[in-house]
């Protein structure tokens, strides 16, 4: 029986090694090649573009979302045009292709996330969970991801009672920002539903 047991373990476990599409949760450090060398340092450091222009959904949902290749068509259709990226870019465009952008930031199906809750309801400014994007030539995640990680932030915000404010789309018309006590949860349920 115990026999047993153990190879329905094992058998589990390399299922669910072998069954995994990529790389999951603690990849700190990783930083795949793009398929257009997209530099974050110059668009979001240098011209300090705010990281919502090309990141709509992080506002407004679960994902922040890569925008299309038209958002960036808004100045490159004038703007380093003979850039072999940019070519790329416009070759993407014309073809009407999707870039394939290599995903850098990546939870497990099992835990939810949304960024809207960290953005907006949490007042959360992306470099707290991306690092430094502003300063990368190639992003990277800065941060390990993992639950712990996640537990470890929401817990010392309840600790240390961090506020943030209101944010105006939840207020009447005319009515004056307030701060709000944030209490994000810790229970299981919360990101993993």
């Amino acid at each position: 029986m115990r026999l047993r047991i153990s190879s329905l373990i094992l058998a589990m476990g390399a299922v669910a090694v072998c069954a995994c599409p990529g790389p999951l949760n603690n990849q700190q450090g990783y930083m795949p090649e793009q398929p257009i060398a997209y530099s974050h340092a110059v668009h979001a450091g240098l011209y300090e573009m705010d990281c919502q222009y090309c990141h709509t959904g992080a506002e407004k949902g679960r994902h922040a979302g890569v925008p299309p290749s038209s958002v960036c068509m808004n100045c490159h259709s004038q703007v380093r045009l003979d850039s072999v990226d940019v070519q790329k870019l416009t070759d993407y465009v014309e073809n009407k292709q999707p870039i394939p952008w290599v995903r850098v930031h990546r939870l497990p199906d099992h835990a939810f996330f949304d960024h809207s809750s960290h953005v907006v309801a949490g007042g959360l400014k992306c470099q707290e969970c991306h690092g430094p994007v502003e300063t990368m030539v190639r992003v990277w995640q800065q941060e390990t991801m993992n639950m712990g990680w996640c537990l470890d932030c929401h817990r010392k915000t309840l600790k240390e009672q961090k506020q943030a404010p209101i944010p105006l789309a939840w207020l009447a018309p005319g009515a004056k920002p307030v701060q709000r006590q944030l209490n994000p949860p810790t229970d299981c349920a919360a990101c993993h539903r």
